[in-house]
């Protein structure tokens, strides 16, 4: 059973190599979504298990980023079809552009799949290489200049920071391995957990330190997050939505499980202060770069290092109420990140540009697309009553719960910043007056009869948002689960309160 989130995205691949993208195979990513989520539920269900001779375990952790995985997955490839189409009519892409889409959109949600099941460090870090080589190839996809550049220079930022990760590994199994570990025990999660007391406090810093940096580096965090704009901006949309709204959440997963290590074999201060400076710089970065900001798709790339800013945040507070919270905001940026880039495919597609100052007026042209991006822009912005605004309720209730207001206060000057600065491109976009030469108008909806309708893309955005909206008021059957993946992840006391998520 384990295995088979992994198999079902790989059997779509194999399906689209064969068959090609056509009417009929178009959906076989959303199907296949479809299955992983179902997959996941059913393991979250049973509880713990193992698979692939041990190579694959599934706890309530690895269970609720699968549906995670899956949920995003599930949006983008409902997306997909009708980006392709759009696509194709413009002259962009060809059949074999979109087999080769097809392909590899399958083998990356295998590979998140692999990284969040994988039972060592070992394997969590050849998923997460695997994420790396997949997603240039969609990167690039366009084959224009820009997406080439964005593709080599996501490649060449988080090959560094994998490297790091690598060198981070070798030590952990050094340290691991003198403390009486065997070979093969000394990268299992487990093992390590359950003997990290007995790790050499100098080489695990090191090794802590390495590890966070390098999986940092692929979650968008400082200082390795200068790829994120440019790969966001130039991949396809539902590619996007993958990379923003589940990938980065993957890359934090694996430091979720280092942490872990690093508070019993070094105490929760070390970890808890590496994350904290990285945090700040990742919100601080991501203020400066919001502000001014013109290209709506870069916005929402900035936007994504301030959410992982704030999940770092989270995660270096480390109590359960304040895990809680970071997990539900995973699954709560992945839903509204999944909206925006979808919807922002939609407006780029009907302009021609990703420019601010090309989609002026959008509510007056194409009311029903302005409005799901515009619900999705509040949701980002943590507005009540999506879940954002109540896991970061949560973060920051936990954040002076524990004494840290000294880092949650800075945190907070932080993101009104960004508010403002994303609320002043969403004016220019939303409520401003339309471009005098009637530019964008044909595609927006104003002049091809569409009426401002959401076409292929309005499923994917009503049902992310009406998501994220419930999750705000209530977690639901979501809510055992979500306090084992809490009592996994911190040795603290389990979740208990979440602001307006009950």
């Amino acid at each position: 059973m384990v295995i088979v989130p992994v198999a079902l995205p790989l059997a779509a691949a194999c399906l689209y190599a064969l068959f090609g993208w056509n009417r009929v195979t178009e959906w076989l990513g959303a199907l296949s979504a479809g299955g992983l989520l179902a997959a996941a539920v059913l393991l979250a269900r049973a509880g713990e298990g193992s698979g692939l001779w041990g190579l694959l375990r599934v706890d309530a952790l690895s269970a609720y980023m699968l549906i995670v995985i899956g949920v995003v997955a599930l949006l983008a490839m409902l997306a997909s079809p009708g980006y392709l189409r759009a696509e194709a009519a413009a002259g962009h892409t060809g059949p074999r552009a979109a087999r080769s889409y097809g392909i590899f959109t399958q083998c990356f949600v295998a590979a998140m799949a692999t990284a969040v099941l994988a039972a060592s460090l070992g394997m969590l870090w050849v998923a997460v290489e695997a994420t790396t080589i997949l997603t240039a190839f969609l990167v690039g996809y366009r084959r224009t200049r820009k997406a080439t550049e964005a593709a080599w220079k996501y490649v060449v930022i988080c090959s560094v920071g994998i490297a790091l990760a690598l060198l981070g590994l070798v030590i952990v199994h050094y340290a691991a391995v003198h403390a009486g570990l065997s070979s093969r025990e000394g990268l299992d999660w487990v093992s390590l957990a359950g003997h990290a007391g007995g790790l050499d406090p100098g080489v695990t810093r090191i090794a802590v330190v390495l590890l966070v940096l390098g999986f940092g580096a692929k979650a968008g965090l400082a200082p390795l997050h200068a790829w994120l704009p440019d790969a966001h901006s130039q991949a396809p949309a539902p590619v996007s939505a993958l990379m923003s709204g589940v990938l980065l959440s993957v890359a934090f997963y694996a430091i979720l499980r280092v942490k872990v290590v690093s508070d019993v074999a070094l105490g929760t201060g070390f970890c808890r202060m590496l994350l904290i400076v990285v945090a700040l710089a990742s919100l601080a970065v991501a203020a400066a770069l919001l502000i001014g900001q013109r290209d709506f798709k870069r916005m929402l790339a900035y936007s994504s290092i301030e959410h992982m800013g704030l999940i770092a945040l989270g995660a270096a507070i480390g109590n359960g109420l304040a895990l809680g919270a970071v997990l539900l905001h995973i699954l709560g940026h992945g839903l509204g990140k999944s909206v925006l880039f979808i919807g922002s495919g939609r407006i780029q597609q009907a302009a021609g540009s990703s420019s601010v100052d090309a989609v002026r007026g959008l509510g007056g042209r194409a009311p029903g697309l302005a409005t799901a991006f515009g619900l999705g822009l509040l949701a980002l912005l943590g507005l009540p009553p999506f879940s954002l605004f109540a896991s970061e309720l949560g973060i920051v209730r936990a954040g002076f719960a524990a004494g840290l207001g000294w880092a949650v206060a800075p945190a907070l000057v932080l993101m009104l910043v960004i508010v403002a600065g994303v609320g002043r491109a969403a004016g220019r976009m939303l409520l401003g007056t339309a471009p005098p030469d009637g530019s964008g108008e044909r595609s927006c909806g104003a002049g091809d009869g569409s009426g401002g309708r959401l076409r292929g893309a309005g499923v994917p955005l009503v049902v992310g948002l009406v998501a994220c909206a419930v999750l705000g008021v209530t977690l639901g059957p979501l809510r055992p689960l979500l306090e084992s993946a809490v009592t996994i992840a911190t040795a603290g006391p389990p979740l208990s309160a979440m602001g307006g998520a009950r």
